[in-house]
């Protein structure tokens, strides 16, 4: 059984890179791969949650919003508590946009401690990556906004949360919004 749950992020991380394989990031040259695969390393290594489920959540959280996989691949291949924090952290791509950010927050209200930590490292990549760009633009200003919203968002989402390891991750995005906006 350990070695089926330790077996499982390094199973979503490979499934992961072959999903997100020819995508790259906005700068045009960094693999998208390497994202989620930040946002798993931000859960372990800086919000010091080594839950193999949480590092499967963050390998997998974009693919269902951002390549051909769907929620009965993820079902099929991980199981239903996989399928069910992932597609809580995939944006509905039906609703209008005025709907979707709204609809987002209230699945991620409901989901496990383990995805809104997902939310919280996905969130402080995002912002490492802002950080990384040229924020100079009309452009960057206004995703640097949407992102200080949006890590505010996740911030007070899983503060509501009485998870145990939520307090101190969420401190942690918190310090990092801190200095993303004092730049």
């Amino acid at each position: 059984m350990i070695h089926e749950r330790r077996d499982l992020w390094r199973r979503a991380a490979s499934y992961a890179a072959r999903m997100h394989r020819g995508q790259f990031r906005r700068d045009g040259e960094t693999p998208y791969a390497a994202h989620p695969m930040r946002v798993a390393l931000t859960v372990s290594a800086v919000l010091g949650c080594d839950d193999a489920e949480a590092l499967a959540i963050a390998c997998l959280h974009d693919v269902i919003e951002d390549t051909t996989a769907d929620y009965e691949d993820l079902l099929n291949l991980f199981g239903k508590v996989i399928a069910d924090e992932v597609a809580a952290l995939s944006k509905n791509s039906a609703l209008p946009s005025a709907l979707r950010e709204a609809d987002y927050d209230e699945r991620l209200e409901k989901a496990s401690w383990r995805a809104k930590m997902v939310k919280l490292a996905d969130v402080i990549d995002n912002m490492a990556d802002a950080d990384r760009a040229d924020e100079e633009s009309e452009v960057s200003r206004g995703r640097r906004e949407r992102l200080i919203d949006r890590a505010r968002r996740a911030i007070d989402i899983a503060r509501r949360d009485p998870a145990e390891p939520l307090a101190p991750a969420a401190e942690i995005a918190e310090a990092a919004l801190r200095r993303f906006k004092a730049r």
